[in-house]
């Protein structure tokens, strides 16, 4: 918690103790990383950071952190949704039918779909909110429902391909805005410098917003976080912003679904962090009888939960769907593991209450750089899953022991 001014300050020890989780969460993911960097080029002389690398790894971790940032809500508000892979599979075969077989265009599709995936959140929220089911069995029961439906809508058949407009939605890139002048000033091949531009400018925003915040909380007596500390977490976030983005202007530029994740991540950080609304689910996870007592709605907060649930489930359903080319129905099996495991690794409470959207990207990307690095060294999916189980349970072992201590 922060400290109000006529205290004594903090020292930088001091602070990095009271955020152990969350400065733990990046220095593990730079410490991987740089693991995953060194041993892939000792074993197999690969570069695990080149820009088709760098690319993949976003495209093939798409769908978890755009599912964990709807999960990170459901378990901050003290609860949890095992259906979400189920339902991501569900509607993207309601995406196959629509697009493949009844020839519905691309931007009729996408909400289409989206509220589909909203009716079944706000359907399983129902029972949470306003009948005091378990989210637990409930949502157990999804997984099993929107299972066999996706396995009766698809016939036990793949549904695809699909036209490029669809695809684009996973595979696709931002054209370069800036044409071929950006190549030849810099004496380069190969340069997206639209790519270039954006993650430039996104650095400098992170920094602004940062001393935005540090004047926000002087204003209202709350002693910020050293500035020796201020400063050295934004250059290393905006170097490696940077760093990325240079590798991604030298492949195919910016993913389209770079963008999408981006823009997500803002509005749900806006949310949880800005509005009345965002805070007030903390609250029901924190103290469900205190909130409710406080004049809190919160059977209509846990309702809306899961219907966003669902839309994100079906945005994640529709990206799967895309980059495979093809509906398939054995598609999500196991995502309701890592979007869950990406929450807890990235700050979430168990016990709710707790977590940021900053952190579940973080645990997001920890999962992805795992999953690419075990691949590329050609780890065996066994010993995949025995790491990625270990690395969950010391996440949580070390949030319970943030707590008892």
């Amino acid at each position: 918690m922060a400290e109000i001014s006529g205290e004594k300050p903090r020292g930088l020890g001091s602070h990095l103790g009271g955020h152990l989780r969350e400065n733990g969460m990046l220095v593990a993911l730079v410490a991987i990383v740089f693991f995953f960097t060194v041993v892939v080029r000792a074993m197999i002389d690969v570069d695990f950071l080149s820009a088709q690398n760098i690319t993949n790894l976003f495209l093939q971790n798409s769908y978890v952190i755009i599912m964990a940032l709807g999960m990170l809500l459901v378990i901050v508000s003290g609860h949890i949704d095992l259906s979400v892979g189920s339902v991501a599979a569900f509607t993207g075969a309601v995406s196959a039918v629509l697009t493949v077989k009844l020839g519905w265009p691309v931007v009729a599709v996408i909400p289409a779909v989206l509220a589909v995936g909203g009716l079944i959140g706000a359907a399983q929220g129902y029972w949470v909110a306003y009948w005091r089911i378990p989210s637990f069995i409930v949502t157990l029961a999804g997984m099993l429902v929107f299972r066999g439906s996706t396995l009766w809508l698809l016939g036990g058949q793949n549904i695809g391909p699909f036209p490029k407009a669809f695809q684009g939605m996973s595979n696709g890139f931002v054209p370069d805005l800036l044409g071929d002048w950006d190549q030849a000033l810099l004496g380069i091949e190969r340069l997206n410098g639209t790519a270039v531009l954006v993650v430039v400018a996104a650095a400098l925003v992170l920094v602004w917003l940062g001393l935005r915040a540090r004047a926000r909380d002087a204003e209202f007596g709350i002693t910020p976080e050293p500035m020796g500390l201020f400063w050295a977490r934004n250059v290393v976030v905006s170097a490696a912003l940077i760093f990325v983005g240079w590798k991604l202007a030298q492949f195919r530029g910016l993913p389209n679904v770079l963008v999408v994740l981006t823009v997500l991540t803002v509005l749900y950080a806006f949310f949880t962090e800005a509005t009345t609304p965002g805070r007030r689910i903390y609250a029901l996870g924190g103290n469900e009888k205190a909130a409710r007592l406080s004049g809190i709605n919160t059977s209509r907060l846990t309702f809306l939960c899961f219907a966003n649930m669902g839309m994100l489930a079906a945005l994640a359903g529709m990206i799967v769907t895309a980059r495979l080319n093809s509906a398939t129905p054995k598609a999500g099996t196991g995502f309701e593991l890592d979007v869950i495991a990406a929450v807890f690794i990235g700050g979430a409470s168990m016990t709710g209450g707790s977590g940021r959207i900053i952190g579940v990207v973080v645990g997001a990307l920890i999962m992805g750089v795992m999953n690419n690095g075990m691949s590329i060294l050609g780890i065996g999916i066994d010993y995949q899953q025995v790491i990625k189980g270990l690395v969950l349970l010391v996440a949580v072992i070390f949030d319970v022991y943030n707590k008892n201590k």
